[in-house]
């Protein structure tokens, strides 16, 4: 895996609370949503891979040739979410929404619920 300072940021990424930040800066956080990730090594890494990817891509089209992050623009929602995958081979996805044209990424959560957690 790249180290974060070794990507030109393209994409601005803002993260709907600290506790996000702090997972993707720090690989983890205090804030006890997300505990559940915190405890798996895999899920801290992937996502936090999954956002260096973002940081590094001029737009969200971009993500579609990093095949292993599965990203869709979710249908039925209230509000047009985007998700990738964190790891792959398991279910937890990042959900996030597209603004200016797909250039400015807000996270919103990390659901494992998606596909139904079979």
């Amino acid at each position: 895996m790249h180290s974060r300072n070794e990507y030109h940021y393209y994409m601005k990424i803002t993260f709907k609370d600290k506790a996000l930040s702090d997972l993707y800066e720090n690989g983890k956080t205090n804030n006890r949503k997300y505990k559940k990730i915190c405890r798996n090594i895999r899920l801290v890494e992937g996502y936090q891979r999954a956002v260096s990817i973002m940081y590094s891509i001029e737009s969200t089209e971009e993500l579609k040739y990093f095949s292993f992050l599965h990203y869709e623009k979710l249908k039925y929602q209230k509000e047009a979410k985007s998700s990738v995958r964190i790891v792959n081979g398991m279910v937890e996805r990042l959900l996030f929404k597209e603004t200016d044209g797909g250039i400015e990424v807000e996270l919103l959560e990390i659901d494992s619920t998606h596909y139904g957690n079979k």
